[in-house]
């Protein structure tokens, strides 16, 4: 016989979670003490013990994982179309409109979308809200706010072996992607799997680039063309130069030929205000800058040697580090140079002896950056070796203006696009340098610690709110201004032309000063060359044997003196003894 017996319970009794209560505490058993057990411890007599003041605490980071963003697109071409209908048939698609434009439906929407077309009309006549009224007023009250700067995104690296952020390019549209070159700046030191990609970086994804370029060779610049922005020029490491279309993707559209190009580095590519938009020049350490046409790459439409004796020899030529070109002058350029000078030079000269107008010298190292103020176009800025330093066209043998010697090695710098009296300096050290010359004249208004890797380059956008700078490890970080950096101050126009007037008048005064100077110099210099040899007549070694006898008999004569010196001043001593003797014994006495 089975016995069964069947337990019985709700579902919803059993499996249910603990729900706990407060109450209050509850005394189950008190327990005294027992003097007795006393007995079984020993004691300790003295009982030192350690203790600390603070508590014992542990920390431990944790880093939330990167939330990566990707914008996809559709390209939408044709819609709206039934499955039966193929919108590449032209008299399917012409049948299926007229057949839909016979319709009620279609007639009634027309009308409707006809009057709410016709109110937007009516009232956009009546009251432009787009109308920009003050758009002329552009200077505005000076502001009480210190100048200050945040970052607002970086961008790194992607590759595994970082390289040197060489060179940034702003989109010349409103500025939304920025183009970094990437390359090994150290000397036949390139690591074996480096790669030789750059980027194009939307500013508002850092997380991927939005288009990747594959060149032949790193690149040491990269330029959006300004009338095609689809268009880009690069410079290579092994000097050729290479253009791209983004709307064909990363690889080059054409490379220029390597027998034709560059025998050095491309330091810098500037596109030309041309007709065509097509146009280019770039200069290398090797003392050429190169003209070209991206239709024909083959071979440079032009050729200028840089040297500086006219004489168009390659082996005297001075190497190009960095170029300027301002589109509003479109036959002057300047060329800086590795070894500190800035030569200028007029492109529409018949020969290339007459195309090398100038000389400024005033650099110990090589001139990374060289650019025109666009408020004033007279005067230009250089930066190398522990200086910036102001010039003008006018006055040639010196600079009128220079910020003073730094500690670490100046890279890089700009003018602001919209201050006439701000421009920008980056440093080995990491740091960025915003200069007010109206604000302050010995220091920068603002020093900012972008990173701990030295900064190689930088490029501020057209409105001058924001800008990138590069760095050695790949990192481009990118920044934005407080509104007095980059808003023109009332009265700054004037105050910047008063300011550069006075200096070129100073360095004017100061060159004729130094140039009279020279000349009573040389002519002392000539005069007592003639007397010396109306004086002494005879060979060689009679004149070395004369100056070797005057040379000991000066030293002869100092002997004496100093002899003379030293028994003066025992005698002096002597005498002040003895008579510190007698007045002790008359005060004895």
């Amino acid at each position: 016989m089975e016995i069964v017996y069947i337990y019985t319970r709700k579902r919803s009794e059993f499996g249910r979670q603990c729900n706990f209560s407060d109450r209050p505490a509850e005394l189950h058993v008190d327990i005294l003490p027992d003097p007795f057990q006393a007995l079984n411890f020993i004691e300790k007599n003295p009982c030192d013990t350690t203790a600390q003041c603070s508590e014992d605490m542990s920390e431990h980071e944790v880093n939330t994982e990167r939330f990566e963003m990707e914008s996809r697109g559709i390209n939408h071409v044709e819609g709206g179309w039934p499955k039966d209908i193929n919108p590449q048939e032209v008299e399917q698609t012409i049948r299926f409109r007229k057949k839909v434009e016979k319709e009620e439906n279609y007639i009634n929407t027309i009308v409707q979308l006809g009057s709410v077309m016709e109110h937007c009309i009516r009232q956009n006549n009546a009251i432009n809200i787009y109308e920009e009224y003050f758009e002329e007023e552009a200077a505005v009250e000076g502001t009480d706010e210190a100048p200050s700067a945040k970052t607002i995104n970086i961008f790194r690296d992607p590759h595994e072996i970082k390289r040197t952020a060489t060179h940034l390019s702003w989109h010349p549209d409103r500025g939304k992607k920025l183009a970094v070159a990437y390359s090994s700046l150290e000397f036949q030191r390139a690591p074996k799997n480096m790669s030789y990609d750059s980027y194009i970086w939307d500013i508002e994804n850092a997380n991927k680039p939005d288009l990747v370029f594959k060149p032949a060779s790193p690149l040491l610049s990269l330029e959006y063309n300004p009338k095609d922005s689809h268009i880009l020029a690069g410079g290579c490491y092994n000097g050729q130069l290479t253009y791209w279309d983004t709307r064909k993707g990363g690889q080059a559209v054409e490379l220029s030929s390597i027998e034709h190009s560059h025998r050095d580095p491309v330091y810098k590519v500037i596109w030309l205000q041309s007709k065509t938009g097509t146009d280019c020049f770039s200069a290398s350490t090797d003392g050429q800058v190169l003209w070209w046409d991206i239709r024909k790459m083959s071979e440079p439409t032009e050729t200028l040697v840089l040297d500086p004796s006219k004489k168009g020899d390659l082996n005297n030529a001075l190497g190009g580090i960095s170029l300027e070109f301002e589109s509003s002058m479109p036959t002057k350029f300047m060329v800086g140079t590795e070894q500190g000078i800035v030569i200028a030079c007029n492109r529409k000269a018949k020969t290339p002896a007459e195309k090398i107008v100038c000389t400024y010298s005033g650099h110990h190292g090589p001139i990374y950056s060289l650019q025109r103020n666009p408020f004033f176009l007279k005067n230009f800025i250089t930066v190398g070796d522990w200086t910036a330093r102001i010039w003008s066209e006018d006055s040639r043998e010196s600079s009128i203006m220079w910020t003073k010697h730094q500690m670490a090695y100046v890279t890089d710098g700009c003018w602001s696009p919209t201050r006439p009296t701000v421009f920008f300096t980056t440093k080995m050290d990491g740091t960025l340098d915003v200069w007010d010359f109206v604000f302050k004249q010995s220091d920068p208004a603002l020093s900012l610690k972008v990173c701990d890797e030295p900064l190689y380059s930088l490029r501020i956008q057209d409105n001058g709110r924001y800008m990138a700078c590069g760095a050695k490890n790949g990192t481009a970080t990118l920044l934005e201004f407080s509104s007095g950096l980059c808003t023109l101050q009332r009265n700054e126009k004037n105050l910047a032309t008063a300011m550069f007037d006075r200096e070129t008048k100073r360095e004017k005064i100061l060159e004729a000063r130094h140039r009279e100077l020279r000349l009573k110099e040389r002519g002392k210099s000539e005069q007592s060359r003639q007397s010396d040899t109306a004086e002494k007549p005879g060979s060689v070694e009679e004149q070395i044997a004369t100056a070797e006898n005057d040379f000991f008999e000066i030293l002869e004569a100092e002997n004496k003196k100093r002899e003379k010196m030293l028994a003066k001043k025992k005698e002096a001593e002597l005498e002040k003894a003895y008579f510190d003797e007698k007045d002790e014994d008359e005060i004895e006495d």
